[in-house]
């Protein structure tokens, strides 16, 4: 058994030092959360949104937002409500905050309180399926104040998206609840937690991913972005949720070259990364946003059936998915991470991967550079050859030959990677063996 240890980050208001939480409550706890105690009679803000069936439109690039959608103006409306009621941890817009020099652009971000006062706990890092464990902090026991609404699909709703400012939680249906994060990264820092009160444990199934595509494309907005993190990829509570806030830039990620190495039934281009830190696919286009996400949802459930650690990372609307299997977690369990990286405290998720480097102290801040980002990136990759028999078990589950690089690239895919690889601007990749396997 593989264990870290490592800061919990602190999403709600309610959640302990300690991991463990057994108490039980009858007749209402007190503190207004989403558990039996305190559900009869609650009533919280309902978005529905129409199923949308339509095909998937191309991406936009990010820059190009066009007017703000309600659940755009919505989402920012309640988040700063709730910063006004006071219950963040910290101003996050008060955090330094710098685009570091280089070719790629990656941000730092000086923020000092999102650890401050909490003891390190140990993780198990070498099981992506861990079953749900209800005396663990969980979704159920935050504060009603932090939930900013139910999150919902109407199906053959011809009014379009609908907000009620106080509704009934459906408790036999199990409602899908957007809450603040208490420790935000960014402004706008929320949780998505699909069907919040049957307790699934962090593992994506194809309808939370179809919800995260839905909630992407009704706020229409590119520079929010939502992220995931499996177990053993530094999700630190095992209730199943995605994270996602507002970055006024693009991430690194986005900006990276590509090239086209398969499309599958559903029309969903997928290509991979290229002259990037992290080794990892991109999915986009499909016939309809449901293709999109099937492709998507089942190379995940793949890689969890197969104990591999990933993050996932949702761009353009829901128009562009970057799939990122990875093994920095288990390689610091082993004992193959530098101390110098182990220093910085960083835990490389789906943020950190994608390029926005949260640091927690000033010293690395001051000192960030694009070749020390390059450098903790590179240790959180899988190598070349384990990359390539993860790409076979993906494309095996989701139906796609897959015999090489796809030889009918645009002219724009392949004029982007010429350039990538004809500029040589970027850092080297550190020395050392990078391979991780992750079946115990």
């Amino acid at each position: 058994m593989l264990r870290i240890k490592r800061v919990p980050t602190v999403v709600s208001n309610y959640q302990k030092d300690g991991e463990e939480d057994s108490t039980v409550f009858t007749g209402g706890c007190g503190r207004n959360c989403l558990r039996e105690c305190c559900l009869p009679g609650a009533k919280l803000p309902l978005y529905t949104f129409r199923s949308v069936k339509n095909k998937v439109n191309e991406k936009e690039a990010v820059g190009e937002k066009e007017e703000s959608t309600f659940l755009d103006t919505l989402l920012l409306g309640e988040w700063e409500d709730r910063a006004q009621r006071g219950l963040f941890r910290y101003d996050v817009t008060a955090c330094e905050t710098k685009v570091i020099p280089g070719e790629y652009g990656f941000i730092a971000q000086l923020n000092e309180g999102r650890h401050l006062k909490k003891r390190p706990t140990e993780f198990r890092v070498d099981k992506v399926l861990q079953p749900f464990d209800e005396n663990k902090f969980n979704f159920t026991k935050v504060g009603q104040e932090e939930v900013i609404f139910q999150f919902e699909e109407k199906e053959n709703d011809d009014f379009g998206a609908q907000f009620v400012s106080s509704a009934p939680l459906d408790t036999g249906n199990s409602p899908s609840v957007v809450a603040i994060n208490v420790s935000p990264i960014e402004y706008g820092h929320v949780l998505l937690i699909p069907k919040i009160l049957e307790r699934f444990p962090q593992r994506i199934d194809r309808e939370s991913f179809l919800l995260a595509l839905h909630m992407a494309a009704e706020v229409g907005n590119p520079y929010f972005r939502l992220g995931y993190n499996s177990l053993g990829a530094f999700a630190t509570i095992n209730h199943l949720h995605f994270q996602a806030y507002y970055l006024y830039v693009p991430f690194p990620i986005e900006k990276a070259p590509t090239r086209k190495i398969t499309t599958n039934c559903g029309h969903v281009k997928i290509s991979e990364l290229l002259n990037y830190p992290v080794k990892g696919l991109v999915f986009e286009g499909g016939h309809s946003i449901e293709n999109l996400s099937i492709a998507v949802s089942e190379s995940c459930i793949c890689l969890q059936e197969n104990n591999i650690p990933y993050n996932v990372l949702i761009a353009d609307s829901g128009k562009r998915i970057f799939m990122l299997p990875q093994c920095y977690a288990e390689k610091q369990a082993l004992g193959e991470v530098s101390p110098e990286l182990l220093d910085t405290q960083v835990n490389p998720a789906v943020w950190e991967i994608s390029g926005h480097m949260v640091l927690k102290r000033k010293k690395d801040y001051e000192e960030a550079s694009e070749e020390n980002a390059w450098r903790l990136l590179a240790e959180v990759s899988l190598s070349e050859e384990r990359f390539e028999e993860v790409k076979a078990l993906m494309f095996e589950a989701i139906g796609c030959s897959y015999d090489g690089i796809d030889t009918d690239n645009n002219e724009a895919e392949s004029e982007k990677e010429a350039d990538a690889s004809n500029d040589g601007a970027h850092p080297t990749m550190v020395p050392g063996s990078q391979e991780c396997m992750v079946n115990h």
